[in-house]
């Protein structure tokens, strides 16, 4: 049986077994909480596309999301919601910010708290930082640039500031580092960041993740951090042949060829192959797992990084695309969660509407509720 760990500023997760087998004490793990609360983030749900990866404009944000949104996740059981939002949404280029975008996030947390759904504040996209322009002639300039990286700590000073006394958020600093050479300033913004974070919120859930796209392989480059209440987090698309299949966006992918699910290492690595650096996790496994290993081994990585550095670990984002086989998907699904109920991982589902993953499009009609069920149990 899972025990529940409640960690600082009240966050309970139900301990991975690794958490029950290694040299740490309960007595490690159990902080006590300041606010005198709990925050649950065990199974929530993303609203991507709202104030993140899409048109700026006042239109967008007044229609995308509203307030039955959010009750509509708190019906379907979610206890939480990952809330992504661009830097452009709350910090114009020249340092300055942006009332209207802040009162936004804020009117949300308020949403949140009265459905009892505790608010991961997500920073998706920063001054100087895109994952989508890795590896193109854009780059990522803000680990070479003093200047954007006093923005982006500028940024978390003024967010922990307004939102670190509510007891329904956490931060998560930045959404999907990519490029293996930023390994290491990564690291070194995380701690300057955190350390300004920590003056103004002390008790506040701190959350981030590894390089090459949030993987589960890469929380092992992480430092061990110097502050308690961090939380290390991975995302979980693997194997991206499947759930990213048709994807006009990943270089490699083919527009046509279904991919299927369940199905042998052998198979994925072989078709992960035209991926280049996206399918690198899956074509450089060796053996021939069937599929559910694979992920299972994968997970197991994370883990044991978080297990390493003594923090507990969430997956952030999972999910497949709309262009996937719907019984492949099912059985996608099914395999994630019992291996996320095994290590005791707290999740966040990709997404709720639109943006190709959509849980409320058309494509999951057939299987929605059981996939919330899954997702919500």
């Amino acid at each position: 049986m899972k025990k529940t760990i409640a960690f600082a500023a009240g966050i309970i997760f139900a301990a991975a077994p690794f958490f029950a087998q290694n040299s740490y004490s309960e007595s490690d793990l159990v902080w006590k909480d300041d606010f005198g609360g709990n925050m649950n983030l065990s199974k929530g749900i993303n609203f991507g596309g709202w104030l993140s990866q899409c048109r700026h404009t006042k239109e967008h944000y007044d229609s995308f999301i509203n307030e039955d949104d959010v009750r509509r996740a708190a019906g379907w059981g979610f206890d939480h919601i990952r809330l992504p939002f661009d830097s452009e949404v709350v910090q114009n280029p020249d340092g300055t910010f942006i009332e209207e975008g802040f009162s936004r996030l804020e009117k949300f947390v308020g949403w949140a708290e009265d459905s009892g759904l505790d608010v991961v504040l997500d920073l998706h996209k920063a001054c100087g930082y895109d994952f989508n322009d890795a590896g193109t002639e854009n780059g990522n300039p803000l680990f070479s640039s003093p200047h954007l990286q006093e923005l982006f700590v500028s940024l978390w000073n003024e967010v922990s500031s307004r939102f670190g006394g509510k007891k329904n958020v956490a931060f998560e600093l930045l959404n999907e580092v990519v490029e293996q050479e930023a390994a290491e300033p990564w690291n070194d913004l995380i701690d300057r960041t955190l350390s300004v974070i920590r003056k103004n919120a002390p008790e506040t859930p701190v959350i981030y993740g590894g390089i090459q796209w949030n993987s589960a392989r890469t929380l092992r480059l992480l430092r061990k951090p110097e502050f308690r209440n961090v939380i290390f987090t991975f995302h979980f698309y693997e194997p991206l042949i499947f759930t990213h299949q048709k994807a006009p966006w990943v270089p490699g992918m083919s527009p046509d060829r279904e991919i299927k699910y369940p199905a042998s290492l052998s198979y994925f690595r072989e078709e992960s192959v035209p991926l280049g650096y996206k399918g690198k996790d899956v074509a450089d496994t060796d053996g021939n797992l069937p599929g559910i290993e694979l992920m299972r081994q994968m997970i197991g990585e994370a883990c044991a990084a978080a297990e390493n550095a003594g923090v507990p670990v969430y997956c952030g984002e999972y999910g497949v695309i709309d262009r996937a086989p719907v019984k492949g998907t099912e059985a996608w699904f099914a395999d994630v969660h019992k291996i996320f109920r095994e290590f005791g991982v707290g999740h966040a589902v990709w997404t709720y509407k639109e943006m190709d993953f959509g849980l409320t499009e058309s494509h999951y009609d057939g299987i929605r509720s059981e996939l919330i069920k899954m997702m919500t149990e």
